[in-house]
């Protein structure tokens, strides 16, 4: 093994980032891909970032155990960062389906394992496929490659001590409700309107049963309004993946100190 890589402990440092940035990223974090799979891919792309590292071999002490968990905790937070802006897609969904009344109709998120909401599914299984077309899972894995300008492999300390990171991720996470409301306004409205028609028909005509007529029109109107502004809804979601490696770059360098 020596041979093949002459410096294993530098090898085993790159793995620790990459494996934790695949654990919370999205797209490769998705337990539809084997386990087996994502922990070989993270090797074979540590193994490659390996020979572009400049960096001598680093003695096994208690200085490297402390690089060790230094290293998870960048690939963690980079990840992190990335899977948050993303999630603004299954927010949206879920304001949508509380107007919609499918809100007691939750389903399985093979991602996180827990209820997700069903329109919030559908926009996020979309949202990952033009992430896709869009190759935006090149940029993601050239963020992970580059944040090694930002944070060495050999720096030790993180730069948490000025709070400047708290505040990024907080003001990132408020941006991610703003965005998701963006996303779900054009229907939430609409449906809001159609909530105001049908207490005005109900005081109107009370013998008609406003309960069994409000459901299937709510739907319906909501299904004709998500055709109209599904373009538009996309993109968002593409904005949405720029201000994601934004976002990623931010917090990269906030942990390196720049």
């Amino acid at each position: 093994m020596e041979e093949i890589v002459p410096h294993f402990s530098v090898l085993l440092l790159i793995i620790v980032r990459v494996s934790t940035f695949f654990i919370t990223m999205p797209l490769f974090s998705h337990r539809s891909i084997p386990a087996m799979h994502r922990i070989g891919l993270a090797v074979l792309l540590a193994w490659m970032m390996y020979y572009t590292m400049d960096v001598g071999p680093l003695e096994i002490d208690g200085r490297y155990f402390l690089l060790i968990l230094k290293e998870a905790l960048v690939g963690l937070l980079i990840g992190l960062s990335a899977y948050m802006m993303i999630a603004a897609i299954q927010i949206a969904g879920g304001l949508i389906d509380f107007q919609m009344g499918f809100a007691i109709a939750n389903v399985i998120d093979p991602q996180s394992g827990t209820q997700s909401p069903l329109m919030g599914q559908y926009l996020y299984m979309f949202a990952l496929l033009l992430l896709l077309a869009l190759n935006g899972h090149h940029l993601m894995l050239d963020g992970i490659f580059y944040s090694y300008q930002y944070v060495p492999i050999d720096q030790l300390s993180l730069h948490f001590d000025s709070g400047s990171l708290a505040g990024y991720m907080s003001r990132a996470f408020s941006s991610m409700f703003l965005i998701a409301f963006q996303m779900s306004m054009p229907v939430v409205a609409t449906l809001f309107l159609v909530d105001v028609a049908l207490g005005i028909v109900a005081r109107t005509v009370p013998q008609l049963n406003i309960f069994v007529v409000g459901f299937p029109v709510k739907i319906g109107v909501a299904f004709i309004v998500m055709t109209v502004v599904i373009g538009l809804m996309f993109t968002v979601i593409q904005k949405l993946f720029e201000l994601m490696l934004y976002t990623m770059r931010d917090v990269m360098s906030l942990l390196g100190g720049a």
